[in-house]
């Protein structure tokens, strides 16, 4: 008896021509729920290092940003990995729309309202012109944003994380997989 190869039993098709494949941000998002489930670490620790990574990334240090969060991370016992990846909250996209309104935030706080967001070029050297006062402002409204963001980021990834692995063991009952 001859045995035939896998290739003539079957025909072979395209995973990519799934109908029920998702596109676009959904898929999107499926792949980083799925990458941040699959950490390695306790639900916590993961969900403290996504909060220091969002925490580090509202501020406007970049290229320190992963530098800063990774170090928050160490510090409350976070996950590494996922403090980094968090710090990708802003990005090229989402600087000035964030740091406008961490800005906004600082002056609503600090009672410093001489000028507008508007009225500032964010892209001359207006910004040295307004100095201390202008760093302090928007690093208040940064810490404000951040935490508030952190505090967020961390309810919702701790429960994103715990509630995997859950659907995954009832996935495994239904479909008969011991895995």
């Amino acid at each position: 008896m001859m045995r035939r190869s896998l290739s003539e039993t079957r025909p072979l098709r395209d995973p990519r021509d799934s109908p029920q494949k998702p596109t676009g941000w959904s898929r999107r998002l499926r792949y980083y729920y799925y990458r941040l489930s699959r950490l390695q670490g306790t639900p916590d620790a993961i969900a403290r290092g996504v909060a220091s990574g969002v925490f580090a990334g509202f501020f406007p240090w970049f290229g320190f940003q992963i530098i800063i969060a990774v170090f928050l991370a160490t510090a409350v016992r976070g996950s590494k990995i996922a403090a980094a990846a968090s710090t990708w909250v802003s990005n090229p996209l989402t600087y000035v729309p964030i740091f406008a309104f961490n800005f906004k935030i600082g002056q609503l706080l600090s009672g410093w309202h001489d000028f507008s967001v508007r009225d500032i070029d964010w892209l001359s050297s207006d910004l040295g012109r307004f100095g201390a006062l202008f760093f302090w402002t928007l690093m208040l409204g940064c810490a404000i944003a951040g935490s508030i963001a952190a505090l967020c980021s961390y309810c919702l990834s701790f429960w994103l994380v715990r509630r995997l692995p859950r659907t995954r063991r009832v996935r495994r009952r239904r479909t008969g997989d011991r895995k």
